[in-house]
């Protein structure tokens, strides 16, 4: 007889359960026999400790926390919970290695790069300069063949790449392979960086934002600033629009519209015309009306959401091997990007796969919005722009932004007409139902959305407030489905089978983006257009890890920073990929993203390993791909609900 899961906890069968102390005690042990056969005497005593687990394993599917992990520390001590608060949410104070502190003695980039003689710092430069000085400090190689080699026929790492054995010969010198090398030369595999020259201009504020300035000055035009530019030329490409003066969102905050403020737009047209590449087109000569604009013909694609911190541009990779259509980078502050960070640039980076690309932006004003759009419109090479209006974090709320743009209409319709009037590329929004728990308002916004000249909205199906503590409301998403049209909507929620997915689109969305789904099981989108439930053994699924590393070596590069980088995000990754079951073990499938995996013991020692929740387990799996970590390692996962015990 089957044993009956307990509510929020998945369907594992009763053969493969056991309880968290066998669990912990078969990883220590290296899954020896001994321990199978430890665990197979004792079934009935694995079923009875399967439904008395402690309270963190026993939690139904609305009370999970932020990222869909329980609300407990199931590691801590019976006695120590009542003293504990909930953990959720993110762990802000967690530790943060600094890249000195993996190297003690660095050395000077111009001596990597064969120009010794050329450092711009000469004695006042803090990296070292003596080749055999460096490598008497330096750390053992983790390995005797260099993906960047093998690759591209040239390591550009040289004598700091962690692999160095694999192409340095005599007297230290970096080798190439010519033949491979020539096949890569001129090839441009990674788009969208952040040149010297335009950091230069935007910390010196010399960029010039001509049609930001325009719709700007025209904005600002009206009775204190409150009137819409812009919405003239939005009206000739929408379905039926009425004009400002019966704006809905002016009406219900009591403002008094000035149409002679919509001409904000018209204006850059007469603008001087700004350096371009290439040859003169059309399109430099007359401006597009934004009917006229690129298409973004989605419909029936399978979308990869943008994910902060995890939806880097490796595990984008991943799942564009694995199916995903439609990728977007990760959430960029548009404020940093006008101030030129490197690190906020690095997010808007394109692989030369991602065939369907997008960026997402996050801000709170018109005026940075609009001028960030038109920065990224003519800098960098992209299919269509997103705004975040989704993102409930409290550091990205109470400035303005994210899902509290949905309670302030104005400034919200002033961003959309703001950026659509700069942008000669699509411009899409991502929202939620609302702030409140039990307040949908994005069926009244979505209507004005449309009217404001977005391409496309994504709704997540649930509230700022819900976080991940209910399932998403798909109802009340289709309902949006049907208000938004002829506009396409995307659903966004919960989606971890292809079960889901067919129910998704059931409901008359246009297509789905996943998020968590795709940070459980990658292939969850070959699964989808195959329609089938791939029992992957865990042999493939570290070969997935194996080509994540190699990509994030590509990418961070392969001397010690570039590896702790990418250990770092894989680490990151590992506290989703843990939550999968294996289809095998499932009593009946699909496996549902809210149901908590129970304890249990895998087909072998290493699908067991992946299964562990623990911290220093994910450490174990990193280290059996980049080596060993560094002297005193930490690391603490982004979400409290990761790091439980």
């Amino acid at each position: 007889m089957a044993a009956v899961a307990a509510p929020g906890v998945a369907p594992v069968r009763a053969r493969f359960l056991t309880s968290k102390e066998q669990f912990h005690a078969y990883l220590r042990a290296g899954g020896e026999e001994e321990e199978e056969e430890k665990e197979e005497k004792k079934e009935e005593e694995r079923v009875s400790s399967s439904q008395s687990e402690p309270p963190a394993k026993r939690v139904k599917a609305e009370e999970l926390s932020q990222d869909g992990e329980s609300q407990g520390n199931a590691g801590e001590e019976e006695k120590e919970r009542p003293e504990k608060k909930r953990a959720r949410g993110q762990n802000k104070s967690r530790p943060c290695m600094k890249p000195n502190c993996y190297e003690q003695s660095r050395l000077c980039p111009s001596v990597t790069q064969g120009c010794a003689g050329q450092c711009h710092f000469g004695p006042r430069c803090r990296f070292l300069h003596d080749v055999s000085e460096y490598l008497a400090g330096k750390p053992a190689d983790l390995g005797q063949r260099c993906v960047l080699f093998d690759t591209f026929g040239r390591c550009p790492y040289g004598v700091t790449c962690r692999f160095g054995q694999a192409h340095l010969g005599d007297g230290h010198q970096n080798l190439v392979n010519a033949a491979l090398a020539q096949q890569w030369e001129g090839k441009l595999l990674v788009r969208n960086s952040l040149s010297k020259d335009l950091q230069q201009q935007l910390r010196k504020r010399k960029f010039s934002f001509q049609k930001a300035e325009e719709f700007l000055r025209g904005l600002h035009g009206g009775k204190g600033g409150k009137a819409m530019g812009g919405c003239t030329e939005v009206s000739n490409c929408t379905a039926s629009q009425e004009g400002l003066g019966d704006s809905p969102v002016l009406q219900e905050q009591g403002e008094d519209p000035k149409p002679e403020a919509l001409q904000g737009s018209r204006g850059a047209e007469d603008a001087p015309s700004t350096p371009t590449l290439g040859p003169l087109t059309d399109e430099d000569v007359t401006k597009l009306r934004p009917c006229e604009k690129k298409k973004l013909e989605i419909q029936g694609k399978l979308y990869l959401a943008p994910l902060t911190t995890c939806g880097n541009l490796p595990f984008r990779r991943i799942c564009k091997r694995f199916g995903a259509d439609v990728t977007c980078g990760e959430m960029a502050v548009c404020t940093n990007l006008l101030q030129g960070q490197s690190s906020e640039w690095a997010l808007l980076k394109r692989h030369h796969t991602e065939d369907i690309f997008g960026v997402q932006l996050e801000g709170a004003f018109p005026d940075t919005m609009t001028k960030c759009a038109e920065l990224l419109n003519r800098t960098i090479d992209v299919d269509f722009v997103d705004i975040n209006v989704g993102c409930p974090i409290d550091l990205v709320y109470k400035k303005g932004g994210g899902c509290a743009l949905m309670t302030r209409s104005n400034k919200f319709e002033q961003i959309v007409r703001g950026m659509n009037s700069v942008l000669d590329v699509p411009l899409t929004v991502k929202i939620r139902t609302g702030v409140q728990e039990k307040v949908n308002v994005a069926h009244k916004i979505i209507p004005k959305i449309r009217e404001w000249g977005a391409s496309l909205v994504t709704l997540h199906g649930r509230s700022r407030e819900q976080r991940y503590t209910r399932s998403a409301d798909w109802e009340y998403i289709a309902e949006c489905a049907r208000i938004a049209s002829p506009m396409p909507l995307f659903g966004n929620g919960d989606i971890l089978s292809y079960e889901d997915a067919n129910q998704a689109m059931q409901m008359g969305v246009s297509g789905i983006m996943i998020a968590r789904g795709a940070l459980i099981k990658p292939w969850l989108f070959t699964e989808i257009k195959e329609q089938r439930h791939w029992d992957i053994s865990s042999s493939e699924r570290f070969d997935i890890l194996k080509d994540f590393t190699n990509y994030g070596l590509e990418h961070w590069g392969s001397d010690t920073q570039g590896v702790e980088k990418t250990r770092k995000f894989l680490l990151e990754w590992l506290s989703f990929l843990c939550r999968y079951i294996p289809v095998g073990l499932l009593e009946h499938l699909p496996q549902r993203i809210n149901e908590r995996p129970p304890y249990y013991l895998g087909r072998d020692y290493l699908e067991t390993l992946m299964a562990s929740q623990n911290v220093d387990d994910w450490i174990k799996i990193s280290e059996l791909l980049l080596g060993p970590v560094p002297p005193s390692f930490t690391f603490l996962p982004k979400h409290k609900a990761n790091s439980y015990r």
